[in-house]
């Protein structure tokens, strides 16, 4: 796995606990809102050395006693393959594990539930699961890539494990009538709309790379997690 960061405690990534949140490298979205273009756009994450695997273990051993858990976030943790591996490290020190995904992967999504791996899972809902409006935003071009979607969602809904689905509303792309599908979709399902923050973007870096001439290596500073 490529790891980009850790952080060591936070009370906002998993509700009603402290936790330490690793953030893995590299994803297979390109969402124009996303604020961590460092750990999705390869000119930009390969500009930075991986985090060790060897710092983050040595710090749940040494100060994680008073941590509620350990969230896995990215970028998408579910791309690599040795994430299940990885987690049961994690699980062996004794911690309850919080998994945000895109949802892309639902094999990887099936084994981490069916092996007990992960104990909450936070799947982000970009839009309406239709091709059309799922390639406009993610700039994703798998055929099967609502179709993907729409498994892990069923994957979630038929488990025992806690999950929440979530959308980021974007003035540009999601009017009032997205956002009552999206909730009449739902409304059965632990489901929660989060405002749209300003800040450093992918679009912020694809417009400045238009602009300027080595522009990733300019904006590195901006770009950091």
């Amino acid at each position: 796995m490529r790891i980009g960061n850790l952080l060591k405690n936070s009370l906002i990534d998993w509700e009603g606990k402290l936790t330490a949140v690793i953030f893995t490298k590299g994803c297979n979205f390109r969402c124009g809102f996303c604020h961590n273009p460092s750990l999705v756009i390869p000119e930009l994450l390969n500009q930075t050395e991986d985090f060790p695997e060897s710092r983050i273990f040595c710090f749940l051993k040494d100060r994680g006693s008073w941590l509620d858990g350990v969230v896995i976030t990215g970028g998408e943790p579910t791309i690599y393959t040795d994430l299940p591996d990885f987690i049961v490290r994690i699980r062996q020190l004794g911690f309850r594990i919080k998994l945000d995904t895109n949802g892309t992967n639902p094999l990887m999504l099936r084994k981490l539930i069916e092996d007990d791996l992960i104990d909450f899972v936070a799947m982000d809902i970009k839009t309406i699961v239709k091709m059309e409006d799922y390639q406009r935003i993610t700039s994703c071009n798998d055929p099967e890539l609502t179709e993907k979607i729409e498994k892990s969602i069923g994957i979630l809904r038929s488990s025992n494990i806690q999950y929440q689905f979530r959308t980021t509303i974007i003035p540009r792309s999601h009017d009032k009538d997205v956002i009552a599908q999206l909730e009449a979709r739902f409304k059965n399902d632990h489901y929660t709309l989060q405002h749209y923050r300003e800040g450093k973007t992918i679009d912020d870096f694809n417009c400045l790379k238009l602009n300027h001439a080595g522009a990733a290596g300019k904006y590195q500073k901006y770009f950091k997690t």
